[in-house]
Order: C-alpha cells, then structure tokens, then sequence
C-alpha cells in the first residue's frame, strides 16, 4: 500500500488539487489527511468537500486545530489575524461541512501507524513537535512504530532506537528514506496549504508500506491565483503573502 500524507491544507484549493494530482502521479493508493482543513485560505467549503469525499472513500482523517476552532469557537492563544479567519471561515461552511468537522477523531491508528495532527502525547493540547525531545515524548507515549502528524508546517523526520537513542534530520524532497520498524519513526510532511520553510512550493509525503520507505515531496502551484483570492476576500494580507513567501 502508498499512502499518501498530505497535512495542513487550510482552504487552499489551488494547492490541494495539484497535490492530488500529484499523489496519484506518483502511485498513491490512499490518502491520509492530517487535519488544518480550514483557516487562512479562501476555499474552505471547496476543500472541507474535497477530504469528505476522500473520507467517504476509505482515508484517514483527523482533527486540526483550526479546524476545531471554527466547529468550537477561536482558542484565546489564537492571533487576532487567526481568529479573524476562523469566524470567517465558519460563516462560508454548512451544516453538514461543520458537522464533518466536528466529528473527526483527533487520532486514528491503523496496524503500527499513527496518524494525528499536533502530537502523540497530548492531541487535544495541540503541542507542537518543535524538535528532537518533543518527537521522543510523542513517539514514547505510543507502542506504533510509525506516527505522521502536522501542525508544524515544516518537513522532518524523526527516529526513536528500542536503546533510547533519538535522530533527526530534514529531508531531501523526492528520495525514498528508509523507515524500518526495528525503530521507531515521527514524520512531519510539511504543509500542503501554507508551507512555512521559505520554499512556496505545496509539501506532501508518500508513505510506502510495503517498501519500508518515506518520500518527501514539494508540488509548485499556483500560489498566484491562491493569494489573490485571499485578498479579494477580505482576509488578512498576511496570509496571502505567506504564499508567496512560503513563510
């Protein structure tokens, strides 16, 4: 099985629609969506549609942050710019869009993976895995082999040896990496929607199960037209021109 991971689309359907197709491209045969459907882009009806009829089909999916928010109400931690984009967004979904929202689990686990969006120890905190000993408290507080979460907007991988021995390094888009599961493996795919590591281009990860193998992968869009609609909808410049920074 290719597993396709794809994190953080927040309403970007310029950048969603090339990552699909992308995946596809390149053998994915079922999809796991890490949560951060909505917030900060201009598409969030177009894209909550999009995983619901992934899900409908077998994907995995889990709970964000921002998504949590716009079913729940803006956590206080949040920015202004960011709860802006919440009651925004919360007024562009139906019944049944937030209704999907707010019934995604905050973590599914299926044979020896684990899929979340902020982290393995405490889901519900929306923690974030910022580094080596964050990725070793998440991968302690679970017996899977393999955990695939979001939140970070930044493409990593960590390693965690049955001696207690952590490892971490930022991987080279499209080279397979080796993830045998005599270790144990936190990987983070980077953002689909708002990638944040100063290169613009969509992040998405393939997950090859029966290879043992990770790839990265970057996806240039059109962050142009994704931008512009940001703007013309009255949401805050700043996240328009995250797109064209990748910042």
């Amino acid at each position: 099985m290719k597993l396709a991971l794809i994190t953080d689309l927040h309403a970007n359907r310029e950048a969603l629609e090339e990552v699909l197709a992308h995946a596809r491209g390149h053998g994915a045969q079922q999809f796991a969506l890490l949560g951060d459907f909505v917030g900060y882009g201009a598409d969030p009806a177009w894209v909550v549609d999009q995983v619901r009829a992934l899900a409908a089909q077998g994907a995995i999916a889990v709970q964000g942050n921002h998504d949590a928010a716009t079913v729940r109400g803006a956590q206080p931690s949040m920015r202004p710019t960011a709860r802006q984009a919440v009651e925004w967004t919360r007024g562009r979904l139906d019944a049944a869009q937030l209704d999907f929202l707010a019934r995604l689990p905050l973590s599914q686990q299926r044979a020896s993976a684990l899929f979340v969006h902020a982290n393995a120890h405490d889901p519900a905190q929306w923690e974030y895995v910022i580094g080596r000993g964050e990725a070793v408290r998440s991968l302690q507080a679970t017996e899977a082999r393999h955990v695939f979460c979001g939140h970070m907007h930044l493409p990593m991988l960590y390693n965690l040896s049955g001696t207690g021995k952590a490892g971490d390094f930022t991987p080279v888009p499209g080279v397979p990496i080796p993830v045998p599961a005599h270790r144990q493996w936190l990987a983070i795919p980077g953002a689909c929607g708002q990638p944040r590591d100063g290169n613009p281009a969509a992040a998405w990860a393939l997950f090859d199960e029966d290879a043992m193998t990770l790839t990265f992968h970057r996806v240039p869009y059109d962050h142009e037209t994704a931008a512009a609609k940001i703007l013309a909808a009255g949401l805050p410049p700043e996240f328009a021109q995250r797109l064209h920074d990748g910042r």
